[in-house]
């Protein structure tokens, strides 16, 4: 299994870019999308940007752009009913075996 450490900044990043990528792909304008939404101008400029934005405009963005039930799998529970591995249970090592027990 291999794991890969992202920041948040980079989840941010990328997220704004793939928002920016879908209104683009819908042929929106960022006034257009800002106006069908109920974001400001200045805040959809600003996530595009930096990837800061508040989470209820982000779920109106998501709305308008047929993405909001994609945010219903954030944090969801895997079929056995468990969360997913913590950053610690990740990082921890399994214990290796020194010597053989048979002779």
């Amino acid at each position: 299994m291999s794991v890969s450490l992202i920041t948040p900044q980079d989840v941010r990043h990328d997220l704004a870019q793939r928002f920016k990528a879908r209104r683009l792909l819908l042929n929106l304008s960022q006034e257009g999308l800002a106006a069908r939404s109920g974001v400001s101008w200045s805040s959809l400029k600003r996530f595009e940007r930096t990837g800061l934005i508040a989470l209820d405009s982000l779920l109106k963005l998501a709305l308008v752009l047929a993405c909001l039930e994609d945010f219903e799998k954030l944090c969801a529970r895997d079929e056995t009913g468990m969360s997913t591995k913590s950053l610690d249970q990740l990082l921890a090592k399994p214990r290796l075996r020194r010597k053989g027990s048979l002779k």
